[in-house]
C-alpha cells in the first residue's frame, strides 16, 4: 500500500511551474500519484473559443454511496520578479519551520494534506462504506472557463453525484482553525468608455471632453451606499480599479476616456440588479453632457450562502478537536471555485492560513501542514463511520 507523506508531496507538487493557462506536467503527476493509491482517474481537458485548453483531473475512488469530494486548483498566481524572493519559487526550500515556494498557501500544499489524509485513510481502513474524489483544476486563478465550471457541467452530464464537497482553500486569516467558508459575495467587473468630441483646450466650445463625465459618473458610483450588510455578509463594495485617458498632448482634450471598477456584492442583489443601477447613472450624465457611452460587464459569480448540515457542523468539531478552536462560518474574501460547485453538492471550504498567498515568499507552517493533514483525515474517518 503507498503510503503519501503531505511535506513531500507538497514539495513536489510546487516545483511544477503550473502558472495559469500552464500546466508544467503537473495534473499527469498527480494522477499517478492518485492511480498507485487505487483512485479511477480522468484528465479532462476543455477548451472555449479565444481561451487556452485546461487541464483538469477527476479521481474517484469507490463507487458507492455517499460520495465525500475533496475540490482543489493546481494552478498559481506568476512569481513576479524572482530577486524579490528569498528562494527559488520554484525550488521550495525549508526555512524556519516554514516551506517557502508559490502554491505552499494557494493551495498545492492543501492538495497534498488531503491525499495524504486518504492514505492514511485507506492504509488503516481498506474497505468503507462509500466513496472518496477529488475535483482538481487548473483555471481557477485565472478566468476560470475551462475549469471547475466545465467539470461541473461534465459530471452532471454523466450522472456523477457528488454528496459533500470540502474545498481546500486558504481560508484561514491568521491561524489554522479560525474560520470556514459558506459562501461568497458575487463580483461583477465593469469597463466604461466615455466618447466625446476631441479638440484644442483653447476651443471647449468646440469639442467635448469626455473625461468631465467620466468623472462624475465615478464620483456618483463611489457614493453609492448599496447596503449595511446582513447578518451572513459583508456590505457591498465598489472599487475604481483603472482610470485611462491615453493622451500624449497636454493642449489636446481627449475624445475616449475610459475606466474600470469592480463591485463585491452581497445576496441582497444579484449582478442583474447591479447592472440596471449602475447603467442609470451611466445614461443620465451621458446625456446631460450630450455624450455617448461603451460598457462590458463580466460576471465572475453571484452572491451564494451554503446552508449548513450536519456535515458542515461535523468538518467544526474535528477542526476545534484538532486546533482548539471553534472555527466561524463565514462569507468573507473573494470568490471561489465553491461558486460552481454549490450548484451540484452542497460545500465548504476549509484550508490552512491565507496570510502569504499571492505574495513574494509564500510559506506554510510545516505544523499547520500535519495538523491540516490529521484534520483531512479526522473528517474522513467521521464521515465513513
Amino acid at each position: 500500500m503507498t503510503t503519501i507523506n503531505e511535506l513531500k508531496l507538497a514539495k513536489e507538487l510546487i516545483k511544477f511551474p503550473s502558472v495559469t493557462g500552464i500546466d508544467a506536467g503537473v495534473m499527469r503527476f498527480l494522477e499517478k500519484k492518485l492511480k498507485a493509491l487505487g483512485f479511477k482517474t480522468k484528465i479532462l481537458k476543455f477548451k472555449e473559443k479565444n481561451s487556452k485548453p485546461v487541464k483538469n483531473l477527476y479521481a474517484r475512488l469507490g463507487n458507492k454511496s455517499p460520495n465525500f469530494c475533496y475540490a482543489g486548483h493546481l494552478d498559481v498566481v506568476p512569481p513576479g520578479n524572482y530577486k524579490d524572493w528569498t528562494v527559488n519559487p520554484f525550488k521550495p526550500v525549508i526555512k524556519k519551520g516554514h516551506l517557502i515556494g508559490r502554491g505552499a498557501n494557494d493551495m498545492k500544499s492543501s492538495i497534498a494534506a488531503f491525499v495524504a489524509a486518504v492514505s492514511n485513510y485507506i492504509r488503516n481502513k481498506r474497505k468503507f462504506n462509500g466513496s472518496i474524489s477529488l475535483l482538481i483544476t487548473g483555471d481557477e486563478e485565472g478566468v476560470a472557463i475551462n475549469g471547475t465550471k466545465k467539470v461541473v457541467e461534465y459530471l452532471r452530464k454523466n450522472k456523477e453525484k457528488i454528496d459533500f464537497c470540502l474545498v481546500g482553500e486558504p481560508t484561514n486569516p491568521n491561524k489554522l482553525g479560525e474560520m470556514i467558508k459558506i459562501g461568497r459575495r458575487g463580483s461583477i467587473t465593469g469597463k466604461l468608455s466615455i466618447i466625446g468630441v476631441q479638440g484644442h483646450v483653447a476651443y471647449p466650445n468646440r469639442a467635448n471632453n469626455p473625461s468631465t463625465a467620466l468623472v462624475q459618473i465615478l464620483k456618483e458610483l463611489k457614493e453609492i451606499k448599496f447596503d449595511k450588510g446582513t447578518k451572513d455578509f459583508q456590505p457591498t463594495n465598489l472599487e475604481i480599479t483603472k482610470i485611462n485617458i491615453d493622451n500624449s498632448a497636454d493642449n489636446v482634450i481627449p475624445g475616449l476616456a475610459k475606466a474600470n471598477f469592480n463591485i463585491r456584492f452581497n445576496n441582497k442583489h444579484s449582478s442583474n440588479s447591479i447592472k440596471k443601477k449602475i447603467n442609470k447613472i451611466i445614461k443620465k450624465i451621458t446625456n446631460k453632457n450630450k455624450l455617448k457611452f461603451k460598457i462590458e460587464y463580466s460576471v465572475s459569480g453571484e452572491a451564494f450562502l451554503i446552508t449548513p448540515n450536519k456535515t458542515t457542523y461535523m468538518i467544526q468539531k474535528v477542526i476545534k478537536k484538532i486546533t482548539k478552536i471553534k472555527p466561524k462560518l463565514s462569507t468573507t474574501g473573494g470568490t471561489s471555485d465553491a461558486r460552481f460547485i454549490r450548484k451540484i453538492a452542497p460545500c465548504l471550504e476549509f484550508g490552512l492560513v491565507g496570510k502569504t498567498m499571492h505574495k513574494v515568499d509564500e510559506a506554510v507552517l510545516l505544523s499547520d501542514l500535519k495538523k491540516l493533514t490529521l484534520i483531512y483525515s479526522n473528517i474522513l474517518k467521521t464521515y465513513f463511520k
